[in-house]
This record gives structure tokens, sequence and C-alpha cells, in this order.
């Protein structure tokens, strides 16, 4: 099971280029994180894999590309003005505000260091009458008293708090359209990429030639005014999901989410290749669905504090549909062209969280391990074990001197020659075994070096990352040998 510790992730991700706080030279903004060269690269590899994977090989799933901005209706039919809410609770000594649930939640991780889970179930059980230990699911006068009981100080102060009653919070970001600021021109930033496919439903049937069943994709940015975002990526206001949703008759909607669930796990496990150990489905219960789920299953990723949401899949039914089909006065339902039956679909949302993604890829990559340097020395090498799939980049050349312009000249002619086709960085100056180590933090798979034997018989040595072993090879196999 994972037990790395989330500042070392962090600082050698600000220290390899993968990950920086944004605005840095200000101060910084809470929570707000830049995609630095390699994180950036990493980011785009997953989304080709992913497009390819859903879109590209599958002849059912079509893509879209909606505006941030939608008509405020769209979100008062689809009910997030009025259910898109957290729990939050406030200190009245200091004003702090915190989201209720993560409270609880670390207070029960903080309990699974001296007990089982089944233990502290029936202990909160017997006080509080709750029968699960997903906060979420629990009423808000449950919740005030398993915080008063068990957390009577301000997690930032650790003085005596003054709780307020538990009470909603908005997640969605509010702006304005137009010159004038008032509630005629507000609108909000989209906190899901969802109902754009939904809104599209009846262009997408006009235009397409689409039948059931088939999916709509959509990559790209979302914001939730997060009340107490943290944990590095894993929770920020500004994030970016992978989504679709597939429409399909509503007798086969289980068929279709059992088979969501297998696509979406051979996704994390055979195509980014996410350890196995370190995933798992959870059911929702029953109380913490959302409003429009009749069921929902999240595959969860064990990070260094728990097990915690990675992709959700949820079952809609028709709710979306039906609630635009109310308030816009539009006929969004499907044409069976054999039958000529005329129904709502429903739908499966299969849902990844790019952001969460990239965090857990370099999280479930990172390793340190001991070896053995030329001089006969233990040391340790910090490695980022990405597959080769998703490694930033492939193949790293490194000319043995850089005050050698033969070996330099020829490096760059090697480097244009595989960046063709490759992801590939040309590594000039410094000691060759610090370059080594360097290229494996951020996972290149091999390093090609060119030195004095390389200028006599135009071979190179290729380095394996994992085994650090070399092998000598012809120029012109280099791309014979990937």
């Amino acid at each position: 099971m994972n037990n790395k510790d989330l500042q070392t992730i962090v600082a050698w991700a600000k220290r390899r280029g993968f990950v920086y706080p944004g605005s840095s030279i200000y101060g910084g903004l809470a929570n707000a994180w830049d995609l630095w060269p390699y994180g950036t690269i990493l980011r785009k590899n997953i989304i080709d894999l992913w497009w390819k994977e859903f879109i590209q090989k599958r002849p059912d799933i079509i893509p879209l590309d909606a505006a941030i901005l939608m008509n405020p209706k769209v979100w008062e039919a689809s009910g997030h003005v009025e259910n898109f809410n957290d729990p939050m609770i406030d200190d009245k000594n200091t004003w702090e505000r915190f989201r209720v649930d993560k409270l609880i939640e670390a207070k029960i991780e903080e309990l699974r260091q001296q007990l089982t889970d089944e233990q502290i179930l029936e202990k909160i059980n017997k006080e509080f009458w709750v029968t699960n230990l997903i906060p979420e699911s629990w009423s808000f006068d449950q919740m005030k008293a398993f915080i008063e009981k068990y957390i009577p100080n301000n997690p930032n102060t650790w003085k005596p708090a003054n709780w307020t009653d538990v009470r909603k919070f908005n997640l969605m970001f509010k702006t304005h359209q137009g010159v004038i600021e008032d509630e005629s021109t507000v609108v909000y930033l989209r906190p899901e990429t969802a109902q754009w496919i939904f809104v599209n439903f009846k262009n997408i049937l006009d235009t397409m030639r689409v039948k059931l069943p088939f999916g709509i994709a959509q990559i790209w940015k979302a914001f939730r005014n997060e009340i107490t975002p943290g944990n590095f990526l894993y929770r920020v206001r500004e994030f970016e999901q992978m989504e679709i949703e597939y429409f399909v008759e509503p007798e086969k909607d289980e068929e279709y989410f059992e088979k969501w669930k297998k696509w979406s796990w051979n996704w994390w496990t055979k195509t980014i290749w996410i350890k196995e150990e370190n995933l798992r489905f959870r059911d929702h219960e029953p109380d913490e669905l959302s409003h429009y789920s009749k069921w929902t299953t999240d595959i969860e990723y064990y990070f260094p504090w728990w097990w915690w949401e990675l992709q959700g899949i949820a079952r809609r039914t028709d709710y979306d549909l039906r609630q635009h089909m109310k308030h816009s006065g539009q006929d969004l339902q499907y044409s069976d062209p054999k039958t000529w039956k005329r129904f709502i679909p429903w739908v499966i949302e299969p849902s990844w969280g790019l952001t969460r993604a990239i965090f857990t890829t370099m999280l479930d990559a990172y390793d340190e391990e001991q070896y053995t340097d030329p001089k006969w020395r233990t040391q340790t090498r910090v490695v980022a074990r990405f597959h080769k799939n998703v490694a930033p980049i492939k193949f790293a050349i490194l000319p043995l001197l850089e005050k050698n312009e033969d070996m330099v000249n020829l490096a760059q002619n090697i480097f244009k020659e595989l960046s063709q086709d490759y992801m590939v960085e040309l590594d000039i100056k410094g000691n060759i075994w610090k370059r080594y180590r360097r290229q494996d933090e951020i996972w290149t798979p091999y390093c090609i070096t060119i030195d004095y034997q390389t200028l006599e018989d135009w071979t190179v040595t290729i380095r394996d990352r994992d085994t650090m072993q070399q092998q000598r090879i012809k120029i012109e196999e280099i791309k014979k040998f990937m």
C-alpha cells in the first residue's frame, strides 16, 4: 500500500519542474498551482491516452468542447443552484470557516490509529446514531454533535472553538456578464462539465447521426469555491475533468453501468498503469448520493491520508434531460430509428478528475531505492517510475563532455531525428552521473550517451532507467531499439 509522505511528493514536484505554487512571486494564492514543463507534458500524455482509449478507438463516443459560461437558467434546471452545497461551520471566536465533513474525516483518521473501523462505528453509533463512516451522508445535527465532542478546538489555533450550527455553502463561483453588476447579470463559472453535454444533446441528435448507445465526451476546466481546499492537487478551486455522458436505453442502464466500471478500471491499471493494490471500488451510501444519482460507485486511490475518490461512475437516470425539457420547453427525446419509439435516454456518467489523475500518477510513480555507485558506495536514488505511456520525456541525450564540439553536434543531430516522434531532452551540462540522477527523478526511460567511442564507431550507450544497465548500439538502430 501507499506509504509516501505528501510533503516529500510536493517538494519533489517543485524541485523537478512538475508543479509549482501559482503567483509565487507575489506570495502565491492559496491552493492555486501551476503545471511546469514536465507537469504540462504529463498532463498532455494522460489526456492523449484517455482520448485515444475512449474517443479515437470507439465508434460510439464523440467529443465536445463547450464554453465555460452558460445561461444561468441551466444551473437552476440542473439543481445546482439549490443542491450544489457542502456543509460548513464557523468558529465564532476567529470567524474561520471549515468544511464539516472534512474535519470529521480527519478526526476519524486519527481514531484509526487506535481503533478498527468496526470499533469506531460501534462507538459513534451509540453516541450519534450514525450508521457509517461517511460524514457526507450524516445529518447536520449528527455532524454538529460529533464536532462538539471530538473537535472542541479550532484546528488552526488549537484554542477552544465556539462553533456555529452546520449549514449549507453553495460551491459555485458567481460573476457578472456585461457592464452592470446586479442579479439580472449573474452568471456562474461551471462547477462541472456535464451540463454542457445535456444542453447540446438535441443538437448532437440533429447533426451527428448517432444512435443508442452513444456517448459525448469533454475535457475542460471546472471551478468550485471549496470551503477548505488542500492536500496539494487533490482539492483545488480550479481543476480539470475528463467526462463522458453515455446515453442508453433505460432497461440497459445497469448493464452499461457495470461495463463502465470495468472499462474505467482497465484504463487506470492497464493504460496509465496505476498499481492495482492502491485502487478500489466504493459504492456510495444512499444518503450520500447526489440529487441526480440513482447509484454511484467511486474508484478510490489510497492517498497518504486515506482512501479518497479518483473517479466517479454514476447512474444519472434521465434526470438531467428531463429537467432541461421541463425548463427549456425543448423536446429532448430520442427516436428509435427501428421502432420509432420516442423516449428520454438514461445516462451513465464516468467522470475522471484530470488534475487528480496527474497528482495520482506522480504519487504512484515516486520511489526511493538504494544502489551502489561505481565507487562502491551505497546511495539513495529518487526514481519516478512512470510507465512509458505517461513518462514526460522518452529519451535524454547526453554528450559526455560539453566542451567537445563533435559530441555536442552529434547529440543535437540525434535530438533532431528522435524529436520527430518522441519528447526528447538534450542535457549537456554537468557531471554525467548527476545528469543520470536527474533523469531518474523525472523518469526518463532511456539515456543516450555520446562518448569518445561514439566518434570512432558511431555507436552510443543506452542506459535503462530501472536496471541502470547500459548497452552499446549503432546510432541508426536507436528507433528500432524502441
